[in-house]
Parts: C-alpha cells; sequence; structure tokens
C-alpha cells in the first residue's frame, strides 16, 4: 500500500489527475462528504491553482490494515487566497494530517486536517 500511496503522491505532484482512477474510487467520502472521483480531483485542482507549487511530501507514513496514516508536509507559495491564508508573497509552511481508507487497492475515503493556523504564521512571516 505504501507503494501506491507513493504513485499516487506522484500523480498530484505531477498534476496528472486524470490517473486518479488507478488509484481513487468513483465515489469516496472526503471528511463527512460524498463526492465523486471527478469532484475530488477538481478540489485538488483547485488546490494546486492557489498554490501552483503544491508539492505533496510525505514525512510519516503509517499502515494499519486497509487504512494509511500520512504527514504530508507543505513549504509553498501561494498565488491566491487558500482557506483563509492570506496571499503576502511569502512561502508558508504547514502540515496536513491525513488518514486514507483503501478498498481493493483504491482510496475510498479521506478524512484530513490541516495546520492552517501554522500557515497564516507563516505567511504572516511569523
Amino acid at each position: 500500500m505504501r507503494e501506491r500511496y507513493g504513485r499516487y503522491l506522484a500523480a498530484l505532484d505531477e498534476r496528472r489527475f486524470g490517473d486518479l482512477d488507478e488509484f481513487v474510487h468513483d465515489a469516496l467520502t472526503y471528511g463527512d462528504r460524498r463526492m465523486t472521483r471527478g469532484e475530488y480531483a477538481a478540489m485538488i485542482a483547485d488546490d494546486v491553482e492557489r498554490i501552483p507549487d503544491l508539492v505533496f511530501d510525505a514525512r510519516l507514513v503509517v499502515v494499519d490494515g486497509d487504512v494509511l496514516a500520512a504527514r504530508l508536509w507543505f513549504d509553498c507559495t501561494p498565488a491566491r487566497e487558500f482557506a483563509g491564508v492570506p496571499v503576502t508573497g511569502r512561502a508558508v509552511q504547514f502540515a496536513e494530517h491525513v488518514f486514507y481508507r483503501f478498498r481493493e487497492g483504491r482510496i475510498e475515503a479521506v478524512w484530513s486536517v490541516i495546520d492552517l493556523d501554522a500557515a497564516r504564521r507563516s505567511a504572516a512571516g511569523g
């Protein structure tokens, strides 16, 4: 599962959102929201539009059965406001803690917590 997850992150980093069918079910749950794979891809594409240099750096990955947990690290410069983080021209650093449940080798559920306070602090120069 780790190797597959690495390939999924590479697809995101390389902006190959059309390849998500290899990694994500046709329908999934994100938090408590049901969405299609297309909606999920559009959500990530919007993040990338807001932060063109967004790279998904998995610093910690833990697998337990069909669940994968990761601490993703971001060091990037937003070009547009992102989740209330203002555009200041400064690079921002923050972590996302994300959990995925897999079924038949593809993602069927995602839960995510992003440290937006850290992003806001770094945007403000702190």
